[in-house]
């Protein structure tokens, strides 16, 4: 989403990292075999694509919470069943960097709450937050790095004085960030000139953060009485750019090259147990009752 003026990118930072003796070449081709494709899969350009929803991430798991554990299963499910990451803005865009037999999954966090990213007094990533918990994971499957949107409120996950480089450090990670509005109202009890000021609002912080155009998350899943709004809008002098909606639930999304493929209502699937979570659906994967996205 963008308010059309001059963005500044916000610099990116870079971290180092210590260096590991290489493994000789008898241990390589014993724990790191070349695989034909990532998974045995034939292609299927017409399959599901999986949009995943997480809110928080916790210790114990409630109704919008994950628990650290599960969620760390969840990535490693995710790739064992030869799933890897794109972000919405890639999926809709039909540019998903996959490996032969890999399925795409956009993972998505909502309302930008404190457990989805923090960082430590000494600078680093909080091990127990969700984007540190996932570059653990992906400190040893390099193939499922940290790639996700973040659907942010103005809150920006807390730590105010640490935003700018969070988004610094989310971007060089090839992670983008989406439009979540000022306050979470449920749009459809809106007026048009409220609704406008709700995902503005938004768009002009995303804009001081050097993000363009963004995808938007409906607060509950929720449209606005006037469902043109949603693919933008004049407001303040500007146009209000919406390249892609996503609602709260509750399946795999058609693929963005379908001609039935809505980019104003994507369905998500909830990181969560039960009926049509993400638990629900990639058992009926495994039971190949719903057939995913496979690059060919």
């Amino acid at each position: 989403m963008r308010v059309s003026s001059a963005l500044v990118v916000a610099a990116v930072l870079t971290a180092g990292c210590a260096r590991k003796a290489p493994p000789s070449a008898t241990t390589a081709a014993r724990t790191t075999p070349v695989l034909a494709r990532v998974s045995n899969r034939p292609g299927n350009l017409h399959g599901g694509v999986f949009v995943i929803e997480y809110h928080k991430i916790a210790a114990q798991e409630a109704r919008w919470d994950r628990s650290i554990a599960r969620f760390r299963g969840d990535l490693e499910r995710l790739y064992k069943m030869g799933f890897r990451p794109i972000t919405i803005g890639q999926f809709i865009a039909g540019k998903m960097p996959l490996a032969a037999g890999a399925s795409p999954v956009a993972i998505t966090f909502d309302d930008a709450h404190p457990s989805q990213f923090q960082i430590l007094p000494d600078g680093s990533v909080d091990p127990e937050c969700a984007v540190g918990v996932w570059q653990a994971f992906a400190t040893h499957h390099p193939d499922f790095p940290v790639r996700a949107t973040f659907f942010v409120l103005p809150n920006l996950w807390g730590q105010r004085s640490l935003v700018s480089n969070k988004v610094a450090l989310l971007r060089s990670w090839g992670c983008e960030l989406g439009n979540h509005t000022m306050t979470h109202r449920r749009l459809d009890r809106l007026s048009d000139d409220e609704v406008k000021a709700e995902i503005g609002g938004g768009a002009q912080i995303l804009a001081r953060l050097g993000t363009g155009i963004a995808p938007l998350a409906l607060p509950y899943g929720m449209s606005p009485r006037d469902k043109s709004l949603l693919r933008g809008f004049q407001w303040k002098g500007g146009k209000v750019e919406i390249p892609a909606v996503v609602l709260v639930g509750a399946g795999p999304s058609r693929p963005a090259g379908d001609p039935a493929f809505d980019r104003t209502r994507i369905p998500r699937i909830q990181g969560i147990e039960g009926e049509n979570g993400i638990t629900d659906w990639l058992d009926q994967v495994e039971a190949g009752k719903v057939k995913p996205y496979v690059q060919p």
